[in-house]
């Protein structure tokens, strides 16, 4: 039988005891280290305090945190005490937050690292206990040290059954309420052995595995490719950020072998690049073979990203044309596919089995294929145990032959890579009675380095429309009449070209430029900063009818 996660880090314990696991920043350029042994002596001693409190088999423990060190002493503290862990997005909203905790009923919060805890106290309920992790915000809970510091650590090596839920992970909510997906310590476990086998396949040598964990730990991506991985290998030693305004200063003292992102930060690494070097400069030293590598090294250095031999983008998809541009500054890019419900173990790409514009091809010991429509199926070792108090979704979630249907619309090409075509619940139909498949033609804008982010839209009409977020640099300086025309040239030139390349039915009436920032704050983001369609829709809408009467090709929103 395979082992499961707790097994791995009782074994990581007793012979990774003085190897070194964590690194914590803790401000002002100081950072803690954690030994396998600490962190261990630190999970045992709350774990033990945990069962004092008498909770039940499986009882849910949420946390409300940012990533940090003890965000992974936590989750191994609640496995060892018997309970199952429930992670929020340290972003979330109020509202958001006490649906979570009012859906899964935990007996206790973690409280974390946060930016944000004036405004999201408000969603805790006030009868329900509290921990203060260790850079916490200022609050009257009880302290992890404290507690550590007084309890004498859990003895033996407690055991979970295959069957037993590890974690609820909530769904970020794009397209709705977000839902309670129930992975199993069998999922979990095997989907991360299977991470760490493909690991060990593109990482030869004698090479120090390092990672920077900085997505949301409570999305899956992250969960499962950064902390759990770390579980199983044991050789992994995963750094955390401090700040936001130090995020590159803590990428520079990690120096990652492996580094995984999602679109919109690749996008605004690129942005920060191009912003140093005009792009036709860049462009013409990396097709000049002399200088291409030497070029190509410096940029990745300047990112912190010279040491990186694997990379992965994940969580939305990238465009080809970025996916290109890191290759030919030598990062070794690829793109991935994965879900919640499979813990983000699906698809990727790597050496031949990597095309731009395509997600890879189905990894060891997943089976998939394309329903009639077009939809893809999928069955993983990481396949969830269903969804939350929702039984009723289940049943609509499976096929009668066990595959998980994704919703999303895929195509597979001649040497069986999947490139992913949109969702099937994002087509929408023209006034035509045209359907449009949004995320290819998003694709096609988002590449350009003004746009930020893109979003294609337009039910009900005889056309459809993009709206579009420009690059955070380049939003200042619109008030310079002179800039804003050049952007709105450049804009016009760019509806041209994606227009080019789209059927007839596809191409756009024009590109709005939106006024405000799409933010997690507002609420037109993910916490995994893809798009809130419906609300980004809502706050159009209004303006539709006169933006359609108009003649330009550019509207300033």
């Amino acid at each position: 039988m395979a082992k499961l996660m707790l097994e791995y880090a009782f074994e990581h314990e007793r012979l990774r005891r003085d190897e070194p696991f964590l690194t914590q920043p803790v401000g002002n350029g100081e950072v803690v280290n954690w030994t396998w042994g600490e962190t261990m002596d630190q999970a045992r001693r709350m774990a033990a305090h945990l069962r004092t409190l008498g909770l039940e088999p499986g009882a849910r423990v949420a946390m409300l945190a940012k990533n940090s060190a003890h965000f992974f002493m936590a989750e191994l503290a609640i496995w060892m005490a018997g309970g199952t862990t429930v992670a929020i997005f340290p972003t979330e909203s109020s509202h958001n937050i006490h649906y979570v905790l009012e859906h899964c009923e935990p007996r206790l919060l973690f409280v974390g690292k946060l930016d944000d805890w004036p405004k999201q106290a408000g969603g805790v309920p006030t009868a329900l206990p509290c921990i203060a992790l260790p850079l916490a915000p200022d609050t009257d809970f009880e302290q992890w040290d404290d507690i550590v510091a007084r309890t004498p650590p859990l003895a033996g090596e407690p055991m979970r059954a295959a069957d037993e839920l590890a974690m609820l992970l909530y769904t970020s909510g794009s397209t709705g309420q977000p839902k309670g997906v129930m992975q199993t310590f069998g999922s979990v476990s095997a989907a991360s052995e299977c991470i760490v086998e493909e690991m060990r396949h593109r990482f030869t040598g004698d090479i120090e595995l390092r990672v920077l964990s900085y997505l949301p730990l409570a999305h899956c991506f992250e969960r499962a490719w950064v902390e759990c991985q770390a579980f199983v290998r044991g050789d992994m030693q995963v750094y955390f950020t401090d700040t936001a305004a130090t995020f590159m200063k803590d990428l520079q003292r990690a120096r990652p072998t492996l580094f995984i992102s999602v679109p919109r930060l690749w996008t605004k690494f690129q942005q920060g690049v191009l912003a140093s070097m005009p792009a036709a400069q860049l462009d013409a030293l990396l097709d000049n073979p002399a200088t291409a590598a030497a070029v190509g090294a410096k940029v990745l250095a300047s990112l912190g990203l010279d040491q990186v031999k694997n990379a992965g983008s994940g969580s939305a998809p990238l465009p080809a044309e970025l996916l290109v541009w890191y290759r030919r500054l030598g990062l070794n890019l690829f793109e991935g596919y994965g879900m919640t419900e499979d813990f983000a173990y699906s698809h990727g790409g790597d050496g031949e089995a990597s095309l731009p514009g395509h997600v890879g091809k189905p990894y060891p010991g997943v089976q998939a294929r394309l329903a009639d429509d077009g939809e893809i199926l999928v069955k993983s070792p990481g396949c969830m145990a269903g969804y939350y108090k929702q039984p009723e979704l289940n049943a609509e979630a499976f096929t009668d032959d066990g595959f998980f249907r994704t919703g999303d619309l895929g195509v597979v090409n001649e040497a069986g890579l999947l490139r992913i075509t949109g969702r099937k619940k994002e087509l929408f139909k023209t006034a035509k009675g045209k359907y449009i498949a949004p995320v290819p033609i998003e694709n096609l804008l988002n590449a350009h380095p003004m746009v930020e982010l893109a979003l294609v839209s337009g039910v009900g009409q005889a056309t459809p429309y993009a709206a579009l977020l420009l690059d955070e640099a380049l939003r200042p300086r619109l008030t310079d009449a002179a800039v804003r025309d050049q952007v709105q040239a450049a804009l016009t030139e760019l509806l041209n070209q994606v227009n080019a390349r789209l059927g007839s039915h596809e191409q756009l009436q024009f590109l709005a430029v939106a006024r405000e920032p799409w933010s997690i704050e507002n609420g037109c983001l993910t916490p995994t900063m893809k798009i809130k369609r419906s609300r980004i829709e809502a706050s159009m809408a209004p303006h539709l009818p006169q933006w359609y009467e108009q003649p330009q090709a550019v509207i300033w929103a």
